[in-house]
């Protein structure tokens, strides 16, 4: 019988495979004088950038977004850049912001789950999934760590299979191609997703990401699988969301309205859970 937990882990899934298409929003570059600046997860661009425009058409205030991997852009805030709002896909790097004095403690603002986006050619599900990873045939592809929180969640789940098979962490951590995420990670070409275009050029069989990443993928490459991790490979991945200390109010009023019901519908369409 499916616990509890499988339950919601399982209709989450569903909300998720059946969701919209990606909305294509176009984003400023840069943050300019009088403006709220906003720094964000890449995996948040199309919820976001939609919950911007929406923010923008309600109050006249123009918010300007900067989507990147989260260690990258909490490394460009350290060097002296300054957007007022930041949004981490994960906790720890907006609380190592808060602990410098410059930023407010963090608060979650939405959940992801770590998927496996596999090449059509693989045939994985949740229960033969570590079985597939491990094989020496399988190349592994995932997030570079520290620049990019999916790679520490990557990490997190090699150690989870290391309890369930003696010796697992060392050959994945051996075998994983750190493919996107860090600063001299290709990109794709303009107008690709990168997920996807890493798995139609081929260079992995399985690239583990987050859930609505691998979704995205698949509607770009419709034959790409997307497998959910068993209950015991399964990591906790909380969105953290800070702002600076001396941020204007109207920053404050924008961070505010992310978590809140209009917002976190948006969030909930693309597949992100509530915090």
């Amino acid at each position: 019988m499916m616990s509890k937990t499988n339950r919601v882990s399982w209709a989450w899934a569903a909300l998720l495979l059946t969701g919209p298409a990606m909305a294509q929003t176009q984003v400023p570059p840069a943050v300019g004088v009088g403006v709220v600046g906003v720094y964000a997860a890449g995996s948040l661009r199309e919820p976001l950038s939609l919950i911007a425009l929406e923010h923008e058409a309600r109050t006249g205030q123009k918010i300007v977004l900067t989507f990147g991997a989260s260690g990258l852009l909490r490394e460009r805030i350290e060097r002296g850049e300054s957007p007022q709002v930041f949004a981490s896909a994960d906790t720890e790097h907006a609380q190592r912001l808060a602990t410098l004095g410059s930023w407010q403690a963090p608060t979650v603002l939405v959940r992801n789950a770590l998927c496996a986006l596999t090449s059509e050619a693989i045939n994985a599900t949740p229960d033969t999934l570590l079985a597939t990873l491990l094989r020496p045939d399988v190349r592994l592809g995932t997030s570079t760590p520290k620049a990019d929180p999916a790679g520490d969640y990557a990490w997190a789940l090699f150690r989870k299979a290391q309890t369930i098979q003696p010796g697992a962490y060392a050959a994945l951590d051996a075998k994983a191609q750190m493919l996107t995420g860090g600063a001299d990670s290709p990109l794709p070409p303009a107008g690709r997703g990168v997920y996807a275009w890493i798995m139609d050029e081929r260079r992995a069989d399985v690239f583990l990401t987050y859930c609505t990443n691998a979704v995205a993928a698949q509607r770009d490459v419709p034959q790409l699988k997307v497998v959910l991790l068993p209950t015991d490979l399964q990591v906790s991945t909380a969105y953290g969301l800070t702002v600076a200390a001396d941020a204007s109010p109207a920053a404050a009023m924008f961070a505010r309205s992310l978590l809140e019901p209009s917002a976190q519908a948006q969030f909930k369409r693309f597949g992100f859970a509530a915090p």
